[in-house]
């Protein structure tokens, strides 16, 4: 998010330092509603459920300078003067970018557990280095932080820009070799992005929403609009400004989060393009936007936006939650008066600053950079720094930590019964002998399976989906998933459904599920929130009046079919679910004198009669199989459960979360799959 605009819309010339066109305060009125849309959305206000569209109007605005500047040069001397364009930029971006990270970078040390203060090094480094929008895509997943932890999250806008700017000169100064095919050209990069963007939104939407490929467009859109403006005395009626920013406005109020960007995002785009495309005309949305108080907000805009996001998550990072809105009020005032400060005391001054050299002020930002990812890089090597710790804290940080695992043997298949499904092979090479099936709990046991396969030396293949039951026919919609997400689930278990007729090799299958939380529809404790919906797919023949009776009616019909393609089918009890347990909560509490030891003990317990009205109706199901015969049934409570069912193992933390096992825990586990793995009876 930028400052004041370098130019506008309307009237070029030729100074000293290049072409200029003339300011538009009504551009910092706009940029006034893009930055409050932002940052009020995350601070939690509610009404604002598209607040996060403010970014999309900030691509249309920095293509339409960025690009009118460019084009207007071009046009004026054929020519681009890099050297004056970049060092525009590095003046306007890093000061206020590296007063942020410096500022954030000392609070996340004094906060951050190890693995967190790990993550914040490589975001501090990537997004320093302008690729932090790559990092956040690669990061995304099941067991990725959640976005409260991610201090530096919101560079990934400005890493989409950053990389815009790199882009658009040498496509400019490429495309004008021939001349008459410029716009054309810029055209079709325009719709290939828009295209892209639509298309894999419903497939892709983290792709879609973080990389620049798919994001182009609405940079180009702002690019195309300054061309044609520049080139054309384009004159659009006063409803044009109107129907902008009831566009623009309307996006804030009314666009939701599933499958976003897609074709949603054409309206916050549209609007901008349209108000943009009346800046400078004398009407009443131009005279609203062109006022002093949303032009200063407009002024601050960059700052507040590099601000907000640290302040905020910092804030409850610390607070583990805030005591109510007042608090929040009083953390977004913070915000502000940081953005005030930073764009009087560092943006403006030192983007003004005369008496500093273009080349001083080069080599000043390059050796911030190298400050910067010196640090990134020392944190990172020393795996978060955890002796800032107590003995209590790290036992529980170590649990935080516990979770990562080598992915070397797991593989996407272009071709074959598994085509499009990642499996990862356990055990000596060659034609699998065994399949384990199952959700993210089968992610969390991977370690303990893989080491019990190489002592066993059995040939094995795991396929875990996160969130998606190991159940034919049926379809699930789960709160914290996309709805492409859920439609994945089910087209991959009726891909399984034939894929797994096609394994001569493999006799055994052991499916591994959270499945108290398919029968009750809802996670425990910590994750109460987690909903998830089961219901028949079409064509499966499964009818129930409760998803209780749902889940054993599709775990009776899997199991059967699963019968005809292997000699022994299995079942994992799924682990005791330890509900008010979390290792990266209570470390933190712990860490910051939140909570004591007798506190946290108690949280690693869980109540009996909870227990068992949490699984009453899953381990009906299951027993209900074994009673008959069509299953075998591996139990781990004895292990986990001795006297009553706990988070640690002689003392040692064993839990991720409240029904994730760490890599410590799945090892402990391993010799309960012994029998299942080599195909001897059980004892």
């Amino acid at each position: 998010m930028r400052s004041r605009p370098d130019i506008s819309t309307s009237k070029t010339s030729n100074g000293p330092t290049g072409p200029h066109l003339t300011y538009r305060p009504e551009i910092d009125g706009l940029r006034a509603i893009a930055v409050l849309a932002v940052v009020l959305y995350h601070f939690g206000v509610p009404g604002l459920p598209g607040g996060f569209v403010g970014v999309d109007v900030f691509f249309v605005i920095s293509g339409f300078l960025i690009g009118g500047l460019l084009w207007s040069e071009i046009q004026s001397s054929g020519r681009i003067d890099l050297k004056r364009f970049y060092l525009r930029r590095i003046r306007r971006l890093a000061p206020a970018y590296f007063a942020m990270v410096a500022l954030s970078t000392v609070f996340a040390a004094l906060v951050l557990l190890p693995f967190e203060f790990r993550d914040y090094a490589k975001s501090l480094i990537a997004a320093t280095v302008w690729l932090s929008n790559v990092q956040f895509w690669r990061e995304a997943g099941y067991f990725d932080a959640s976005a409260d932890v991610k201090i530096l999250l919101h560079t990934w806008s400005l890493s989409v820009e950053e990389q815009f700017y790199v882009v658009l000169p040498f496509a400019l100064l490429a495309l004008g070799m021939v001349r008459k095919a410029t716009v054309p050209a810029l055209i079709a990069l325009w719709a290939l992005s828009l295209w892209g963007c639509i298309a894999l939104t419903p497939s892709q939407p983290v792709s879609t929403f973080f990389l620049f490929p798919f994001r182009a467009w609405e940079l180009l859109t702002g690019v195309l609009l300054a061309i044609a403006l520049q080139t054309r005395a384009l004159r659009f009626p006063a409803w044009v400004s109107g129907a902008g920013l009831v566009l623009v406005i309307g996006s804030i109020l009314l666009v939701q989060t599933a499958g976003f960007p897609g074709w949603q995002a054409m309206f916050p785009v549209a609007g901008s393009a349209m108000l943009l495309a009346n800046a400078g005309r004398n009407d009443p949305v131009n005279k609203a936007l062109g006022h002093p108080a949303p032009v200063f907000v407009g002024l601050i805009s960059y700052s507040l936006y590099l601000w907000h996001w640290p302040v905020l998550t910092l804030s409850r990072y610390w607070r583990i939650d805030y005591a109510g809105p007042w608090e929040a009020a009083l953390w977004l005032a913070l915000a502000v008066a940081l953005s005030i400060a930073s764009w009087a005391l560092v943006e403006r001054p030192l983007r003004r600053a005369a008496t500093i050299s273009g080349s001083r002020f080069v080599g000043g930002t390059v050796a911030a950079g190298v400050v910067a990812i010196g640090i990134g890089g020392l944190v990172f090597l020393l795996n978060g720094i955890p002796g800032r710790f107590d003995a209590e804290t790290r036992n529980h940080i170590a649990a935080t930590q516990d979770f990562l695992q080598d992915w070397s043997r797991c593989s996407t298949a272009w071709d074959g019964p598994f085509a499009g499904i990642e499996t990862c092979a356990i055990g000596p090479d060659g034609p699998p002998e065994v399949i384990i099936w199952g959700d993210s709990h089968l992610r969390a046991l991977m370690d303990g399976l893989a080491l019990a396969a190489a002592e066993t030396e059995t040939s094995g293949v795991i396929i875990w989906h996160a969130g998606c039951p190991p159940l034919f026919g049926i379809r699930k919609a789960e709160s914290s998933a996309e709805p492409a997400v859920d439609a994945r689930c089910t087209e991959a278990n009726d891909q399984l459904r034939e894929a797994f007729t096609q394994l001569p090799s493999a006799t055994r299958i052991l499916l591994v599920g959270r499945w108290a939380y398919y029968t009750n529809g809802e996670g425990t404790g910590r994750d109460s929130d987690n909903k998830i919906g089961l219901t028949p797919a079409p064509g499966s023949g499964l009818g129930a009046t409760s998803q209780q009776e749902l889940f054993a009616m599709a775990l009776d019909q899997t199991t059967r079919k699963l019968g005809e393609s292997f000699d022994e089918v299995h079942v994992l009890r799924m682990v005791p679910e330890i509900a008010n347990y979390d290792s990266r909560l209570i470390s933190r509490q712990l860490a910051q004198g939140w909570i004591d030891s007798e506190d946290a003990a108690l949280a690693m317990i869980a109540k009996p009669e909870t227990l068992t009205a949490r699984v009453r109706d899953a381990e009906a199901a299951i027993f209900g199989l074994v009673t008959k015969g069509q299953i075998t049934v591996i139990d781990p409570w004895p292990l986990l459960c001795p006297d009553r069912c706990s988070a640690t193992i002689d003392g040692r933390p064993v839990y991720f979360d409240n029904n994730h096992l760490t890599n410590s825990g799945a090892r402990a586990l391993r010799h309960l799959f012994v029998p299942f793995l080599t195909g001897a009876a059980e004892e």
